[in-house]
C-alpha cells in the first residue's frame, strides 16, 4: 500500500500580537479530511493510573488511609476504564495501529515510530506525556476520561469531587470522543503550538538541561517554612570578537589582566561586568546585569498555557495561551523599608520576552525546582546557577474545537 500522507502543514506558523500586549504563535485550524485513510498510522496511548488503583495497592499492604471514599474512587475508576476501552475500539475500527503504556512506566523507547501521542486521563497525564516530547516533533492529544458533567456545573450546592481534573489541556473528553477522535485521525481538529520553558542548571562540575515545562516552574526551598534566598538578574550576550579593556573599578586604565589580554590579543579573557559576574552556559559567555538579592518563598515561572493555573492563584496576570512570552512572579518577597522599595516591588512580577534570559544564583543551602507540579523535580544547592528562557522546542498540542 502507498505510504500515508503527512498531516497538512501548508500554513506556516506566524507570530502576531494580541490584547495582552504579548506575542503569540498562530497555527490555523486543520480541517482537511483524508479520503484515502488516516494520517496517523502509529499511536502511543498513555493511560493514567487512577487513585483507586494506587490506593488498592496500599490497601493490600495495610497502608491505605482510613478516610478514603472508596465508592467515589471506584466510580471514577470505572469511568476511566470505560473511556480507555472506547478509545481503543475507535482506533481498531479505523485500522490504526497503537500501543498502550501506563503513565508511570512511560519511557523514551516507547516513542519509536510513533506519529501521535494520546494521553488519557486529565491535565496531569498530558503534562507527564509532554515531558517526553522534548523535541516537539510528535503532536500530543489529551483526552479527559472523567470530565465534570454539566449537572455538576449547575448545581452549586452539590459537593463536587475535588480530585477530578479540569481538563484545560484536553481537547477531547469521554463525552465527545466518538465524534472527535476520527476527525483527528483523518486530519481534522485544531493543532496549536504552545511555548515551553527551558531551564538549565549549572553546578560546580556539571550542567543539566531539564525537560521543557509546558505549564510552570516553581523554584523554592524544599521546606515551605524556610526562606528561599537567591540573586536574580538577566543575562546579556558577551561579544567574544570584541576585546574590550578590563575595567579597574570604573577607571580608564587597564588592569594587569587587561594589559596581558591586550598584549596577547587573547579574546578568551573577558571584560568584567559592572558586578564582576561573567558566567557561561553551554560554553557561551553571558554578562549578568540588573541583579537583585531576593529573600522570599521562591519564584513561579509560567508559560501562557500555565498562566491560568498556579500562576493565576498566586496573583499572576492573565496571558494568551498562545503567547511566546514567559511570566515570573516572586512569592512573598521580603523587602526592607528603604528609598528603593518601590523600585524593588516593581521587579516582583514581569514578562520574559523572546531572546531574554532570566538568571538565578541560588544562595540557600538547599533548593528544588518543581516542573509542572510535584511529580518531577530537580534539586539545587548553594552556588548553583539557573538559566530560564522560552527557547525550548514548542509543543504541538491539540486544542479544543467545535
Amino acid at each position: 500500500p502507498p505510504a500515508p500522507a503527512a498531516p497538512p502543514r501548508s500554513a506556516s506558523v506566524r507570530r502576531t500580537s494580541n490584547d495582552f500586549g504579548t506575542s503569540v504563535l498562530e497555527q490555523p485550524l486543520l480541517i482537511t479530511m483524508s479520503a484515502s485513510g488516516p494520517f496517523f498510522r502509529r499511536l502511543l496511548v498513555v493511560i493514567k493510573q487512577t487513585a483507586y488503583e494506587e490506593y488498592s495497592q496500599l490497601k493490600l499492604r495495610g497502608q491505605a488511609p482510613k478516610a478514603l471514599r472508596w465508592k467515589r474512587l471506584e466510580s471514577r475508576y470505572h469511568s476511566h476504564k470505560e473511556c480507555v476501552e472506547g478509545l481503543l475500539s475507535i482506533l481498531k475500527a479505523n485500522n490504526v495501529a497503537y500501543s498502550c503504556v501506563n503513565r508511570v512506566e512511560l519511557d523514551r523507547q516507547h516513542l519509536a515510530d510513533v506519529d501521535l501521542m494520546v494521553a488519557v486521563g486529565g491535565d496531569g497525564t498530558v503534562l507527564s506525556a509532554a515531558h517526553f516530547l522534548d523535541h516537539g516533533t510528535i503532536p500530543l492529544l489529551g483526552i479527559n476520561s472523567d470530565p465534570i458533567s454539566e449537572e455538576d456545573k449547575l448545581v452549586k450546592k452539590k459537593k463536587g469531587d475535588e480530585r477530578r481534573s479540569h481538563g484545560a489541556l484536553c481537547s477531547v473528553t469521554a463525552l465527545d470522543m466518538k465524534e472527535k477522535i476520527p476527525q483527528v485521525l483523518f486530519g481534522g481538529g485544531k493543532l496549536s503550538t504552545r511555548s515551553r520553558i527551558q531551564c538549565v542548571v549549572k553546578s560546580t562540575f556539571s550542567e543539566t538541561r531539564l525537560v521543557p515545562a509546558l505549564n510552570d516552574l516553581l523554584i523554592a526551598n524544599p521546606s515551605p517554612a524556610a526562606v528561599s534566598r537567591f540573586r536574580m538578574g538577566w543575562l546579556k550576550d558577551v561579544d567574544m570578537g570584541t576585546r574590550s579593556p578590563l575595567r579597574d573599578g570604573g577607571g580608564s586604565g587597564l588592569t594587569p589582566s587587561g594589559k596581558l589580554a591586550s598584549s596577547l590579543g587573547d579574546p578568551q579573557i573577558l571584560p568584567r561586568s559592572q558586578y564582576g559576574t561573567i558566567t557561561r552556559f553551554g560554553g557561551k559567555p553571558y554578562d549578568v546585569i540588573d541583579s537583585l538579592n531576593v529573600w522570599s518563598s521562591g519564584m513561579w515561572v509560567s508559560t501562557g498555557t500555565g498562566a491560568s493555573a498556579a500562576m493565576a492563584a498566586a496573583g499572576g496576570s492573565p496571558m494568551d495561551e498562545r503567547s511566546s512570552d514567559l511570566q515570573y512572579l516572586i512569592r512573598e518577597h521580603m523587602i526592607e523599608n528603604n528609598t528603593c522599595r518601590k523600585e524593588v516591588e516593581d521587579l516582583d512580577q514581569g514578562l520574559l520576552h523572546k531572546n531574554q534570559h532570566l538568571h538565578l544564583r541560588w544562595n540557600s543551602q538547599k533548593g528544588r525546582i518543581f516542573i509542572d507540579g510535584s511529580h518531577l523535580m530537580h534539586n539545587v544547592e548553594l552556588g548553583d546557577e539557573i538559566l530560564i528562557d522560552s527557547e525550548a522546542p514548542p509543543l504541538a498540542l491539540y486544542s479544543r474545537w467545535d
